[in-house]
C-alpha cells in the first residue's frame, strides 16, 4: 500500500532537490569564505524548506495513516503517540 504522500512524491521530491542545491550553495559559500550572515542565511532558508516539507509528510500522515488507524483498528492510540513523539522531535530542535 502507497503511503498517503505517494501522490505528491513528485512535489516532495522536486522540494528535496532544491533543498539538496541550496546546501550545496551553502557549502560552496563556506569554501570561499563567504561573509557569515549570508551564509547564516542559506541556512535558514534550508531550515525552512526542511521544516515545510516535514510539515507536509505530518499532515499526509494525520489525514491517511492516523486517521485510518484511529477508524479500523486498536492502533489508533499506537499512532497518535508515534505522531506525537514525531512533533516532541522537532520542537526540541
Amino acid at each position: 500500500m502507497p503511503y498517503p504522500y505517494a501522490s505528491d512524491r513528485d512535489e516532495i521530491l522536486s522540494r528535496l532537490r532544491k533543498i539538496e542545491g541550496q546546501v550545496r550553495g551553502i557549502q560552496r559559500m563556506v569554501s570561499e569564505d563567504a561573509y557569515c550572515v549570508d551564509v547564516l542565511t542559506q541556512i535558514s532558508a534550508v531550515v525552512s524548506g526542511v521544516e515545510k516539507v516535514a510539515l507536509r509528510l505530518l499532515r499526509e500522515h494525520m489525514k491517511g495513516c492516523v486517521a485510518d488507524a484511529v477508524r479500523s483498528s486498536d492502533e489508533g492510540a499506537e499512532k497518535i503517540d508515534e505522531v506525537l513523539k514525531v512533533v516532541e522531535r522537532f520542537l526540541q530542535t
